[in-house]
């Protein structure tokens, strides 16, 4: 399975610079790109078998596609994204890592729920509060 890393110019500066630039370079399949726009990024993550991430606003937007997200971090802000959705916060260890990847992507995750209020209408809900209250 192809891994394709959007990644920042700095931490493209960073990993060219140690012995792990050379190492991902010669990795099959690994692939590190430029950042990607907001769309674009999007596509890319609707088509993920899974997504690696440490990112907030990608655990909720890996949700509402319904993409399984393992979150690089020992805590998320967003815990409806892992009682709900499709995150799990495996924190740093490679082994955890590791197996909780092999579990997304050989199809025994569990089927995640959109979370309430997640539905798009948001704007529509504030504007009758805003109207009731006025």
């Amino acid at each position: 399975m192809p891994i394709i890393f959007p990644i920042h110019p700095r931490t493209r500066k960073n990993l060219v610079s140690c012995s792990l630039g050379k190492r991902l370079e010669e990795m099959p399949g690994f692939r590190l790109i430029d950042p990607l726009g907001y769309l674009d990024f999007l596509k890319l993550m609707s088509n993920a078998k899974v997504v690696l991430t440490d990112s907030g606003g990608i655990q909720e937007e890996t949700t509402i596609l319904q993409i399984p997200c393992l979150t690089l971090r020992n805590n998320t802000e967003r815990p409806v994204t892992t009682t709900l959705g499709t995150n799990q916060v495996v924190g740093t260890n490679p082994n955890t890592i590791i197996h909780a990847y092999k579990h997304a992507v050989n199809g025994t995750w569990n089927k995640p729920v959109i979370p309430p209020l997640w539905d798009g209408r948001a704007a529509e809900r504030i504007v009758r509060i805003l109207l009731e209250e006025l």
